[in-house]
């Protein structure tokens, strides 16, 4: 007996898209990934010790028409209702996100998104023996 099914391609856009994820990202950051995207706009992602940097194109729209959620190691950004472009895409990232140190900067177009590492907080406590 033989059974097919069907078999689904991915584009080679898309594939192209992983390996050069694959190849520059370093193992934390390798878990990147674009979970929603109704634009296609092509971003870039980097990582050193302090932070992970996410350069994001999105021509056509100001300051005020996109809206920056964090989430603990998770990135969310969406376009406003009325904004020329619709953009929702999101990224999950290798670690969480210290806040009060990240900073978001929209120059000609780019979106630049400086998010830093949340260091560890040592739980130890030491307790005196009787």
């Amino acid at each position: 007996m033989i059974f097919t099914a069907p078999v689904l391609r991915r584009s080679s856009h898309d594939q192209a898209l992983q390996r050069f994820l694959q190849s520059t990202l370093t193992s934390p950051l390798s878990r990147l990934s674009e979970a929603s995207a109704s634009m296609s706009a092509a971003f870039t992602a980097t990582q050193d010790e302090q932070s992970t940097t996410l350069q994001l194109d999105v021509p056509g729209l100001a300051r005020e028409q996109l809206q920056l959620r964090l989430e603990g190691a998770q990135v969310h950004l969406t376009s406003v209702e009325g904004a020329p472009r619709k953009v929702q895409r999101s990224w999950e990232l290798g670690h969480e996100i210290d806040v009060a140190a990240s900073s978001a900067k929209l120059e000609n177009g780019v979106l630049t998104l400086r998010l830093a590492k949340l260091a560890p907080v040592d739980k130890t406590v030491t307790l005196n023996i009787e």
